[in-house]
């Protein structure tokens, strides 16, 4: 459970989503899992980091800038892989 959680965790902490960034002096609306919820092509992130307890700390004051991998990259992934992360 400790290494799905740190995968979970390094895949949460790396998504391309600078929701906490001040553009232009404008404050963001959304946070980081907000923007992913609403993107249909993280879908598989957002119920891993739901699953890792993750989404408190995300929708945090930030900033974050997070690299994630998209459903096709999850999809890549051994059989079995995105089962287990999800397990709580």
């Amino acid at each position: 459970m400790k290494i799905t959680t740190a995968i979970i965790a390094a895949a949460a902490v790396l998504l391309p989503l600078t929701a906490q960034a001040d553009h232009h002096g404008k404050k963001p609306t959304k946070n980081v899992v907000e923007i992913a919820a609403g993107a249909k092509d993280f879908s598989t992130l957002v119920a891993a980091v739901k699953a890792g307890g993750l989404a408190g700390a995300l929708s945090g004051e930030g900033p974050f800038t997070i690299f994630a991998p998209t459903n096709a990259a999850f999809a890549k992934l051994p059989e079995g892989t995105v089962a287990t992360l999800l397990e709580a």
